[in-house]
């Protein structure tokens, strides 16, 4: 062995082992290491401390632990001796979980081998520490995304492979940074690839914006705009911007199943009948047709003489009718029928009779043509009507049809009816159908700033759901989806009073499968939230790659502790006092757990989420 060897491992030797407890471990640091830094060759080492990586070297083998603790005890034995410093009367010991350790050159997470009592200790060189800290696979490329903050100058790259192939987790308290971690990933992944044609033709980016960060003024966040597709969704009014889906996506009875919150074997089934009726929608496209339609419906109840359903289900029908409708004069039609007609006992059966101005009375085909008399004065706007109005009178007329000939139970369906009105007149201004809606830009913004609270509920539901069916339809190994959430414990959170347990439950049970199948067909979630204890445990303990920002509600760390395994015991403790911007970088993509400062974007690429300052705004 060298002189250099010797004086470098007297420099670098820390102590030895004194007890191994499982993957916990005591090092005894030796008294001469007890200084905060060492000088070697002019340069000023950091000594070992709590954060810090040791070596331990077990024959050929070199084990790798993190410092977690640190302790001192008294050296009965100096602290007799009358000459002795002070410092020699204090023993330091450091508690280490292992790690990983080096196999041929490389550092591997995971321990095959315990260490052994004796086992000397060093601190790691400048080489070993960067190969720690080297995330990248050989067959992946490099996305730098910060630096170590407890070793400034010490740049953080993950492989891109490792971590967009993966389901990301951002978690932090607001004003922590979470936004801008999430626009800085896909900022440099999109620096490197945007102008591919392969990333345009064969990525697809679908970003859910529920605060409006992602799409300021100038449109340039994380990306310029001409490399986007932009929808600001609004429900106060008819004249927002809407997002498109295929006429096939429209005549899909599972999309309608999500808008109308319809429960799985009574109400779904009855959309599907619905809509699939296309003898009914092709009656419905036309005046005249819809005008006999609806006079032989209205018919079809009379002719029921149905004590139980009475003439309130035909008024009820006129009513959703007119609404359905818009401009008609069905309110008055209804009105003249319903104080004309009435159910009376005749031949010990009770029956609807007709009862004109005159007190006359009609029954049986003279009561149906007094009637239709009222229908004579029936006027509809030529008005053509679309493909959104067409759907929702299928789904009324299959309704009255079905409860006027006893195929379904009206307890089981009214629900769904009376939803019909509210849900289909929020997602006709946000949705419009289009027979193309194909675009050469693969990332989408979707901004819900101004969506209802409802809507804000079905909304990302619908879209995401579209989403994961049509790539889990193409099923092509070549091609790859990315639905990023921001903000998501508004539609992942496990304690919404809003909605039906039932509902809350298909909610969740679609995104748990999007995260626990979605790998299979090239789909992966990124998720942020500053609520990680109202999400789902499924859904964060399914996650790959975490960055965990400051969290100070102890419910989020309790949440984040019990649901994430790649965390250590000293990175918990950091986390109610990580400074802005700061975060941990736990999974997949990195060995080891490390501690970073994400690194900065260009200012015009930055979303929108400055916390904004009283003075500056308050000042003349």
């Amino acid at each position: 062995m060298s002189n250099e060897i010797i004086v470098e491992d007297s420099i670098f030797r820390v102590g030895r082992v004194i007890s191994v407890d499982g993957r916990s471990i005591r090092v005894s640091v030796d008294k001469a290491k007890n200084s905060s830094h060492l000088v070697y060759k002019g340069d000023l080492i950091k000594n070992v401390s709590v954060g810090s990586y040791i070596k331990i070297i077990k024959g050929f083998t070199i084990i790798i632990g993190k410092v977690e603790g640190e302790f001192t005890y008294e050296d009965k034995i100096a602290s007799t001796k009358e000459y002795s410093s002070d410092k020699e009367k204090i023993n330091r010991s450091l508690s280490v979980s292992l790690l990983g350790f080096f196999n041929k050159k490389e550092f591997e997470r995971g321990i095959k081998e315990m260490p052994l009592v004796d086992n000397e200790c060093y601190l790691l060189d400048r080489k070993e520490f960067n190969q720690v800290h080297d995330f990248i696979r050989k067959t992946d490329e490099p996305l730098v995304i910060g630096t170590l903050t407890l070793e400034k100058g010490q740049t953080i790259t993950v492989g891109i492979d490792s971590l967009f192939a993966s389901h990301i987790g951002i978690f932090g308290n607001t004003g922590s940074g979470k936004s801008y971690t999430l626009a800085k990933l896909y900022f440099e992944l999109f620096k490197i690839y945007k102008d591919n044609q392969k990333f345009k033709q064969k990525s697809n980016f679908f970003l859910l914006d529920f605060n409006g960060e992602y799409v300021t003024e100038s449109e340039n966040v994380i990306i310029p705009k001409e490399y986007k597709n932009i929808y600001r969704l609004n429900t106060k009014n008819n004249d927002g911007q809407k997002y498109p889906i295929s006429k096939e996506t429209l005549y899909d009875h599972n999309f309608w199943a999500i808008v109308l919150e319809a429960t799985e074997k009574t109400q779904t089934p009855f959309l599907r009948r619905a809509i699939g009726n296309t003898s009914l929608a092709e009656k419905i496209k036309t005046n005249e047709s819809l005008k006999e339609l609806i006079k032989s419906t209205f018919l079809l109840g009379i002719a029921k003489n149905d004590g139980e359903l009475g003439q309130k289900i035909l008024i009820e029908f006129l009513s959703e009718l007119y609404f359905s409708l818009g401009h008609s004069n069905l309110l008055e039609i209804r009105d003249s029928i319903r104080d004309r007609i009435t159910f009376y006992a005749r031949d010990n059966k009770r029956e609807f009779v007709y009862i004109d101005d005159d007190g006359e009375w009609y029954w049986d085909n003279n009561m149906r043509t007094k009637i239709l008399e009222h229908f004579e004065e029936l006027e509809l706007t030529n008005t053509e009507i679309n493909d959104l109005d067409v759907l929702k009178l299928q789904i009324v007329f299959q309704y009255y049809d079905e409860i006027i000939k006893g195929f379904a139970n009206i307890e089981h369906l009214a629900p769904l009816i009376k939803r019909l009105g509210k849900n289909f007149s929020d997602i006709r201004k946000v949705i419009e159908a289009k027979d193309d809606v194909s675009t050469s830009r693969n990332f989408t913004i979707v901004s819900l700033k101004d969506v209802n609270i409802h809507m804000r509920k079905i909304l990302p539901l619908l879209l995401c759901k579209q989403l994961y069916e049509g790539e889990k339809a193409k099923n092509d190994e070549t091609t790859h989806l990315n639905i990023i959430i921001d903000e998501a414990h508004n539609i992942l959170s496990r304690d919404s009073n809003r909605e039906s347990e039932q509902w809350k439950d298909y909610r969740l049970e679609t995104f748990e499968e999007i995260i626990k199948e979605g790998r299979k067909f090239g789909v992966f979630l990124t998720l942020s939230s500053q609520r990680p204890s109202d999400i789902s445990p499924t859904i964060i303990s399914q996650l790959h790659n975490y960055f965990l920002h400051r969290l100070i509600n102890n419910n989020d760390i309790i949440a984040v502790e019990k649901t994430i395994s790649y965390l250590d015991k000293l990175s918990f403790e950091y986390l109610p006092i990580l400074p802005t911007g700061t975060c941990i970088l736990a999974g997949l993509s990195a060995q080891v757990p490390v501690v970073i400062d994400i690194g900065a974007i260009d200012k015009e690429f930055e979303p929108n989420n400055k916390t904004r300052s009283l003075i500056e705004n308050w000042k003349d």
